[in-house]
């Protein structure tokens, strides 16, 4: 019998192109939607400029459909609003109010397309597999006993720093068929078979929610509590804001400002005494650190059964699309890791991910507690 995969189709390219190549690799293909965000029901208005006649969830929808009925597979929806609201925006926003800064994606692929989505293709529609449209690659070292989650060919597209918390379970569950692939050739695919999603521009913004005015969109859900702004190498106050928590390290636009020579950037942030502390020099000292403490981090291989002992040697990206720089890792315990940096790194911020990397396969990743 065919192995059975539901496909994660979000109405996007990416998607699209992976359902149709497990077609041709003869999978028995179904596609499924999820909505995560609604839009009423989550108060969510400022900063949403939507005005159109269709949301662009519901566009989304329909694009997944057009899709479904061109490759001429059955396609299912399901909502996770309430799941998502749980388990994913809750700790994004305690995260905000601490004025740390939260990757909403990778807790949305922990809790919701690799968990509740996996649970729900399984259980409810006979999934023997599913697969995603990410830029990543899963394999099992037959050696190991365990299962490798790969960075993509494609080192501009790769994804795997999203991916980062996901364990062997879900990782055994689940087919990435973009591994192989640039994003030029999955339009080039996408076109010659006449998706009409072919050319669709990449969904940017919030995972799920989209693009928003980020500040207008945390007023939503977070009072303004103003405060100033001070320079921090003269204590000058500069100017006022309008909440600490809206603001991230290494900042430059949205700060208001205007009328100096050079421009600002956010170096330090003091939640309890409403400080914004900012610099007119992006290389300042204040922007650089040595190191970070990690905590809670999920090991995706077992260390023991690549050499790793109690300090070792790796690469590591502290946000996405940030080159991969070499690392000095020492655990602490079995979830907390301190982390060395081989020369002063910028604007690494508390509360993102740290990820690690031997070569092309991604160890797993944890929550930057602090930096020094």
């Amino acid at each position: 019998m065919k192995k059975k995969v539901i496909v994660g189709l979000s109405g996007g390219v990416d998607s699209s192109v992976s359902a149709k190549l497990l077609l041709d690799e003869g999978y028995d293909v179904e596609g499924l939607f999820m909505r995560n965000w609604d839009s009423n029901i989550n108060n969510d208005f400022l900063g949403n400029s939507f005005n159109g006649n269709i949301c662009p969830q519901e566009q989304d929808y329909n694009d997944a459909i057009q899709v479904a009925e061109k490759l001429n597979i059955k396609i299912h929806r399901v909502d996770f609003i309430k799941e998502y609201w749980d388990k994913v925006f809750e700790y994004f926003l305690e995260e905000y109010k601490k004025g740390r800064t939260p990757n909403p994606d990778i807790l949305c692929n922990k809790f919701i397309k690799f968990d509740l989505f996996l649970k729900h293709a399984i259980e409810q529609l006979g999934a023997d597999f599913i697969a995603m449209g990410h830029y990543a690659g899963v394999i099992y070292n037959e050696k190991n006993k365990e299962f490798e989650l790969l960075k993509a060919v494609d080192d501009n597209k790769d994804q795997s720093y999203f991916l980062s918390e996901l364990n062997q379970f879900q990782l055994s569950k689940t087919l990435f068929p973009l591994y192989k692939y640039t994003k030029p050739e999955v339009r080039k695919i996408a076109s010659n078979y006449g998706l009409s999603v072919a050319n669709k521009k990449d969904s940017t913004g919030i995972c799920f929610i989209g693009e928003r005015n980020f500040t207008k969109f945390l007023q939503n859900y977070i009072p303004n509590i103003p405060g100033d702004i001070i320079d921090i190498e003269t204590n000058t106050k500069l100017g006022s804001h309008i909440g600490v928590m809206y603001y991230t390290i290494g900042q430059r636009k949205g700060l208001n400002l205007g009328g100096y020579k050079e421009p600002y950037y956010v170096a330090k942030k003091d939640i309890e005494k409403k400080i914004l502390y900012v610099s007119c020099q992006s290389e300042t000292k204040y922007l650089y650190s040595n190191g970070c403490l990690v905590s809670n981090f999920n090991w995706i291989i077992k260390p023991n059964s690549y050499f790793l002992d109690d300090e070792f040697t790796c690469s590591a990206k502290f946000r996405y699309r940030q080159e991969d720089v070499d690392v000095k890792v020492l655990k602490m315990d079995s979830k907390n890791l301190k982390i060395v940096f081989t020369k002063p790194l910028r604007a690494i911020t508390e509360g993102q991910q740290a990820v690690l990397y031997l070569n092309n396969i991604c160890i797993g990743g944890g929550i930057i507690d602090s930096v020094f």
